[in-house]
């Protein structure tokens, strides 16, 4: 009997290990997901601030506003979007200060189409999770997440839509 509860824990471990991915397991799709979301025709706008209009895709609600930051909410999830509405799209301004925030990034990948710069930064935390930041020109959207595989691309997808009045 407790032979049989030892192998239940075992394989249990074992399940539980072999669905969360770790970083590097995931890192080219991720990057391309973020590049391809980069390269394709903005989402027409859907929200708008004193400063910026952007799109948000489903399930993604703007919760809060201050200058230059909008708050935005899916469920319990946080994002922040920030914008210097002094940077063109091609400004490279708010990514080399946002290098700067940690000394090494476990992704720091750079995208260049169209007259525009684009950029996936990722920061592995602690308990499998990771700070991200998709930027195009003087914008950036940033959040802590466990599911790279669907957060990159939604965030890429709201930077990459920003109109900056």
């Amino acid at each position: 009997m407790m032979k049989r509860f030892r192998w239940s824990i075992l394989l249990a471990a074992m399940l539980l290990g072999a669905c969360s991915a770790s970083l590097e397991e995931q890192q080219d799709e991720i990057i391309e997901a973020a590049g391809t979301e980069f390269a394709s025709e903005p989402e027409e706008t859907n929200h708008s601030s004193q400063d910026i209009d952007f799109h948000l895709p489903f399930g993604i609600e703007k919760e809060d506003e201050t200058p230059n930051n909008i708050l935005l909410k899916n469920g319990s999830k946080t994002y922040i979007l920030f914008y210097n509405q002094h940077e063109p799209a091609d400004s490279k301004v708010v990514y080399e200060s946002t290098l700067k925030q940690h000394a090494d990034w476990d992704v720091n990948r750079m995208y260049e189409q169209d007259g525009k710069f684009g950029y996936l930064l990722i920061k592995e935390l602690p308990e499998e999770s990771y700070q991200v930041v998709t930027g195009v020109g003087g914008v950036k959207v940033t959040t802590e997440t466990k599911n790279l595989k669907s957060d990159v691309p939604a965030m890429m997808n709201i930077a990459n839509s920003a109109k900056v009045k």
